[in-house]
C-alpha cells in the first residue's frame, strides 16, 4: 500500500488478481473431478462401463469386431455344407481335442492366412538376397506358400499323434477302474462318471472324452450309442472293441463285470505286447546311429598310433 495515497500498489494488485485466478480455477477443476466421479459411481450402478464407447472406437476393438465377423461368416457357410471332406475335418478336430463348432472355420482361415503370410515374407526376404527374377524365386514363393497351406494340417496331425498316445497309454487304466466299479456293484453310469474324476489327473483328455459320453447318457441316448462316439472322438480300436462288447453283453445277457475282467486283461497284454515290440526294435535303431558316430571313433583311436608310427618309421 502506498503510505502517501493509501491506495494499493500494481504489484500487490497483479498479486492478488493471480491469486484468485489461480483459485477459480482450482474450484472449477474440483467441481468438474466431483462431477464425473458423481457420474461414474451412478454409471457403475446402473451397470454401464464409461470405457466401453472409447473401446469400440479404438483399433484393436475394430480388429476383433472383423475377426469375428470373417469367422461367424466362415462358420455359417462351412455349418451348411456337409460334404465327406467337412465330415472327415471335424472328426480330425475332434480326435485333437478340438470341439469349437467354429474350429472348421478356423482352420481354413488359418490355411489361407499362414499361406500368405509366408508367401509374402519370401516375397520381400528374397529380392533381397539377390534371387528376384530367376525361377528359383518363384519355386521358393510356390514352396513357401504350399508349406503355409499344408502347415495347420500337419500341426493337426500332430495334435493327434500326442492324443492318440495318452488315449492307448489311459485305456487299460481306464479298463481296471472299470473293473474295479463293476466289482464294488456300481452301475455302468455311476462307474463311467467316477473312473473320469479318478483319470482327471493322469490323463485328463481322456477323463473329458469319458465325461462326454457320460452327459450323452444322461441326455438319453443308449448306453452303445454313447460309448460308440467315445470310439469314434478317441479313434483307438479298442475303444470300438469296448462299445461292441458291451453291446453284445447287453443283447445277450452276459455279465458285464466277467467281460470288462477278460477285456481288461486282453488290454494289459496288449501294451505289454506293445512295449517288448519297442524293446526288440530298439536295437535295429541303434544300428545306423552306431554305425556313424560310434565306429568311425573307435577305428579312429585304434588305428591313429599305428598310422602315426608308420609316418614317422618310429617302430
Amino acid at each position: 500500500m502506498d503510505p502517501i495515497s493509501g491506495t494499493l500498489g500494481a504489484p500487490t494488485m497483479l498479486s492478488i488478481l493471480i491469486f484468485l485466478a489461480v483459485g477459480t480455477l482450482a474450484f472449477a477443476v474440483m467441481l468438474g473431478i466431483r462431477a464425473r466421479e458423481a457420474v461414474r459411481r451412478r454409471a457403475v450402478r446402473v451397470g454401464i462401463d464409461e470405457n466401453e464407447d472409447a473401446g469400440r472406437r479404438s483399433l484393436r476393438y475394430s480388429g476383433l469386431r472383423v475377426a469375428q465377423k470373417l469367422v461367424e461368416y466362415t462358420t455359417k457357410h462351412y455349418s451348411s455344407v456337409d460334404g465327406k471332406d467337412i465330415k472327415v475335418l471335424r472328426q480330425r478336430l475332434m480326435r485333437a481335442g478340438i470341439y469349437n463348432p467354429s474350429a472348421p472355420a478356423i482352420f481354413f482361415l488359418s490355411r489361407v492366412i499362414t499361406a500368405v503370410v509366408l508367401g509374402a515374407a519370401v516375397f520381400v526376404v528374397l529380392p533381397m538376397l539377390g534371387f528376384q527374377g530367376k525361377t528359383s524365386f518363384w519355386l521358393f514363393l510356390m514352396v513357401a506358400s504350399l508349406l503355409g497351406y499344408l502347415g495347420p494340417s500337419f500341426y493337426l496331425d500332430k495334435l493327434i499323434k500326442k492324443k492318440q498316445i495318452e488315449y492307448r497309454s489311459g485305456f487299460p487304466d481306464f479298463m481296471d477302474l472299470l473293473v474295479v466299479c463293476a466289482d464294488a456293484g456300481l452301475a455302468m453310469e455311476a462307474a463311467l462318471d467316477r473312473v473320469a474324476r479318478e483319470l482327471g489327473d493322469s490323463y485328463p483328455a481322456l477323463s473329458a472324452n469319458i465325461h462326454m459320453a457320460n452327459l450323452e447318457i444322461r441326455a438319453g441316448r443308449t448306453m452303445t450309442e454313447a460309448l460308440e462316439h467315445l470310439g469314434d472322438r478317441l479313434g483307438l480300436d479298442e475303444a470300438r472293441s469296448f462299445a461292441t462288447l458291451i453291446q453284445q453283453s447287453d443283447e445277450l445277457g452276459s455279465s458285464i463285470g466277467d467281460a470288462l475282467r477278460v477285456y481288461s486283461e486282453d488290454m494289459r497284454h496288449k501294451r505289454l505286447s506293445r512295449a517288448e515290440e519297442k524293446a526288440y526294435a530298439l536295437p535295429a535303431k541303434l544300428t545306423v546311429p552306431m554305425m556313424m558316430c560310434i565306429f568311425p571313433t573307435l577305428f579312429v583311436v585304434i588305428l591313429l598310433p599305428v598310422i602315426v608310427r608308420l609316418v614317422t618309421h618310429d617302430w
